[in-house]
């Protein structure tokens, strides 16, 4: 099996669970807190690609700094480059997994990159 990264922020309960979903399969994993380790443009593009998102889809629209943003003038570059800055726009816990990745909102999505 390739190896599985969890990039996450410890405190959160969706994060918590999706690492709970995987030790009950018994699947070797690495979490990553990107507010310890930030996520770099590149590695954050690269994310978004394996995703199939855009940077818009995968902010944390709820966030105060994130209704500063006006989405019908923002460019996705400036968009992505506010979430690089400020951590708390990324929603998660984004799971990694060889050339696939996924938003495990809910946790149940984990599953997907195992069909």
């Amino acid at each position: 099996m390739e190896k599985i990264t969890i990039y996450e922020k410890p405190t959160c309960t969706t994060c918590r669970k999706v690492k709970k979903i995987l030790e009950e399969k018994g699947v070797d994993f690495e979490m990553v807190n990107y507010y310890i380790k930030p996520f770099t443009d590149s590695k954050l593009r690269d994310l978004l690609k394996k995703m199939n998102m855009k940077p818009s889809e995968l902010l944390r629209k709820k966030e105060l700094a994130a209704k500063a943003i006006d989405l019908k003038t923002e460019s996705e570059n400036q968009i992505l480059e506010t979430m690089i800055l400020d951590h708390d726009l990324i929603q998660r816990p984004i799971v990694e997994m060889g050339d696939r990745a996924i938003l495990a909102r809910p946790p149940e999505k984990i599953y997907e990159l195992f069909d």
